[in-house]
């Protein structure tokens, strides 16, 4: 058995190839040669490897040759971060030698159309919120020049000839002219990759089950299978969550257990969308409604949310895992195809 440790980089990569018997050969090869690299390698090596932006790549090349790939996670893998010795041929090692003793975190890998549409969404978010800085520039602009305009008034095409045909110097005229091409191209770009995310979205596996879900619409249940990737990868819906940064941080000294605020790891796409859904979910159904409202009155508003949040990413979760899909969600009563006539428990 060997266990080989790959330090990744995006033009090459460093090898450290451990044999049982704790014996250490290091190796440093171009990405142009990973080719030569792949004819070295066994069908009984184990190989690790941090998980980076071409790790993906890497992995899809090296696994037809070896017994087992694993995606290491670095923000669990402190070891490498915190080392003293901060080189290639080190940080190689160490994951060799852990990989050695199977005490190495492991990172989630989506299959390629997760990730693909998972990074569709992410340029997507990133459009909108440039488009958004973009308006909110003209209405400083204008601001500043004694015009009062509301932030949102910028979004429809008419007001944007609006803007153009104000009467300002030609320094101005061409700092707006330009701002509203930009707005109309970034527009025009998110319309597109709207078009795609739906698309793809409506083929994904889960997609019907999580828009049966009254709150959850077709570019919301993309985004969060997005998010999710794989239900089965997740024991319960506490895992869930935790994938999500939606659990409190909890700080236990001695005696004394302190919950703080939510961690926030994990994608603030899918938080976002999922609070967002949880806000129209619980006009609709009674049973997160009455869930809110006595959380909010003895917590208050933000944690209510939170917490409700969390509540429908596990009727989320049982979904998923039980493929469930709702004729009739505010009343949890199932499609005919699901059991129409049987109801099931609000105790998710």
């Amino acid at each position: 058995m060997r266990y080989l440790g790959v330090d990744l980089h995006t033009n090459s990569f460093t090898v450290c190839c451990r044999t049982e018997n704790g014996k250490e050969k290091l190796a440093t090869y171009r990405m142009s040669e990973l080719q030569l690299f792949l004819k070295t390698l066994k069908d009984t090596d184990k190989l690790a490897v941090e998980a980076t932006g071409n790790t993906r790549f890497f992995i899809d090349r090296v696994k037809p040759y070896v017994d087992e790939t694993i995606a290491v996670d670095p923000n669990k893998f402190e070891v490498i971060k915190s080392s003293i010795k901060k080189t290639d041929k080190n940080d190689a090692r160490l994951l060799s030698w852990f990989l050695s003793k199977d005490m190495l975190p492991e990172a989630r890998l989506k299959d390629k159309k997760q990730s693909q549409i998972s990074s569709l969404v992410g340029t997507r978010d990133k459009l909108v919120k440039l488009r958004t800085t973009l308006l909110n520039k003209i209405h400083g602009i204008l601001n500043g020049h004694g015009i009062k305009s509301k932030k949102e008034a910028f979004c429809s095409e008419k007001a944007l000839d609006g803007v153009l045909a104000m009467d300002f110097d030609a320094i101005v005229k061409v700092e707006l002219k330009v701002l509203v091409e930009q707005i109309r191209s970034l527009t025009e770009g998110i319309k597109k990759l709207d078009d795609q995310v739906k698309q793809s979205g409506e083929k994904m596996k889960g997609h019907e089950n999580l828009t049966s879900i009254k709150g959850i619409g077709a570019k919301s249940a993309t985004v969060l299978l997005s998010v999710i990737g794989d239900i089965r990868d997740f024991a319960d819906a506490d895992k869930l969550a935790c994938y999500f940064g939606i659990v409190p941080r909890v700080s236990n000294s001695n005696e004394t257990e302190h919950h703080g605020w939510i961690t926030k790891r994990g994608s603030k796409i899918g938080r976002t969308t999922l609070v967002q859904c949880t806000m129209i979910a619980k006009r609709y159904s009674p049973y997160l409604n009455r869930f809110y409202e006595k959380l909010r009155r003895r917590r208050g508003t933000s944690k209510a949310i939170i917490a409700t949040a969390r509540k429908l990413l596990g009727i989320i979760f049982d979904t998923l895992k039980n493929n469930r899909v709702f004729e009739d969600f505010p009343n949890f009563v199932l499609a005919e195809s699901y059991n129409k006539k049987n109801r099931i428990g609000v105790d998710f």
